[in-house]
């Protein structure tokens, strides 16, 4: 199984080697943060983290990666 490094380098290569991946990260990850503002204390953090999750998955989905 690859090391946590391994797949952050992964993701790293995937997102620069894809056009408008880290665009569609960024915006998802901030629509999860403001849709789970109501979520005490952490739930920005997930909602960010869930909606760039979200783009990578659909981003890297559509390329073929």
């Amino acid at each position: 199984m690859a090391s946590i490094d391994e797949k952050a380098r992964e993701v790293q290569s995937n997102v620069q080697g894809t056009p408008g991946l880290g665009k569609s990260m960024a915006k998802w990850g901030a629509l999860g943060a403001v849709v789970a503002i109501p979520v005490p204390f952490i739930g920005p953090v997930f909602g960010a983290i869930a909606g760039a999750a979200y783009a990578y998955h659909k981003g890297t989905k559509k390329s073929g990666l």
